[in-house]
């Protein structure tokens, strides 16, 4: 029986699928199976991953059910007493595994490590490493606040937790890994490895109708962690909803072009700020404020030429500073 389960929810990822494999191959711990849902897929994915030779390899197809069915279905086919997920876009450092395992082993009191994030463009290229965080052991009160592992391609969990707390919400399109975190940070301890490991692929051009159902379901998933949270952290609720509606304006932003977009932005920003006044000191909301300054005083199309060519700078700059560590 191998140590650790790979779950890889695949749907429509002809683009990206075989690179995602292949950093999954790539890794120094070798002892896992690997676990691709492809999750009714209308494209070439199916057909690349028969070319695949490895015997780790399981390839299961089902008809369209969304990702955390997807995650789901793996789950109930793996045999492993750790398992991990990883998005079909997105890849690992080639120590992921063995470092994330062996923090595991060094916490036997914890049921989750996780590691940093890189963020990447749609062409795999580097734009930024986020914040450091260094949480660990009873992470639970800052998992209130904001999803900090940032995605589903980032944790290793014990089986027994997962079967523990239960799996991924199929009901949630949105912040599904977020609801899952936060029910195993109620009763396991975290350790974090701290690397950058998470090499996490921001696509282009997210439709508005996209983000409100983003809103919906973050509210959501929000509401209910803080109807079961105990007396004394309810008082983190309206800076959870800031980190939210912080989130949202950014990507009202810095996704969807026109003044409409930056308008509900600015909307989405003001109601952060009248839910935690403080938030005024993040360097994020500061660096989105410089944005709305920058669309006020310029025409959107020259505002957002100018964004962008800033943002590609500060990419090419980080790339040429980082791109060595992250690969070490």
């Amino acid at each position: 029986m191998p140590t650790i389960s790979v779950i890889v929810p695949a749907y429509n990822s002809q683009n990206t699928i075989l690179e995602t494999i292949a950093s999954i191959q790539q890794q120094t711990f070798t002892d896992f199976e690997l676990i691709v849902i492809d999750d009714g897929s209308s494209d070439r994915t199916l057909e690349l991953l028969q070319t695949i030779r490895d015997s780790r390899i399981k390839v299961v197809s089902y008809e369209n059910g969304g990702v955390s069915v997807a995650r789901n279905r793996g789950i109930s086919l793996s045999t492993s007493e750790y398992i991990t997920f990883i998005d079909a876009d997105d890849l690992w450092t080639p120590d992921k595994l063995e470092l994330q395992l062996a923090a595991l082993q060094q916490h036997p009191t914890a049921a989750v490590a996780y590691s940093w994030t890189c963020f990447m463009d749609r062409q795999g290229k580097f734009f930024h490493n986020d914040n450091p965080i260094y949480f660990q052991g009873n992470v639970y009160s800052e998992l209130l606040k904001t999803n900090f592992l940032l995605s589903g391609s980032n944790p290793l969990i014990r089986r027994v937790a997962l079967a523990d707390v239960g799996e991924f919400d199929p009901t949630l399109t949105h912040a599904e890994e977020w609801e899952l975190y936060l029910r195993l940070a109620a009763k396991y301890d975290f350790v974090v490895v701290p690397k950058t490991q998470i090499l996490y692929r921001q696509t282009a051009g997210s439709a508005s109708a996209k983000i409100e159902v983003m809103e919906k379901d973050a509210i959501q998933v929000i509401d209910r962690a803080f109807r079961s949270a105990p007396p004394q952290l309810q008082s983190l609720k309206n800076q959870s909803l800031a980190n939210l509606y912080r989130y949202l304006a950014h990507l009202y932003l810095t996704k969807i072009p026109g003044a409409t977009a930056a308008k509900i932005a600015w909307q989405k920003l003001q109601i952060a700020i009248r839910l935690q006044p403080q938030i005024l000191l993040n360097r994020k909301v500061q660096t989105l404020l410089v944005k709305f300054l920058l669309i006020q005083l310029l025409s959107p199309k020259l505002a957002n030429y100018l964004l962008q060519k800033i943002t590609r700078i500060r990419a090419n700059y980080i790339q040429d500073n980082d791109i060595r560590y992250i690969a070490e």
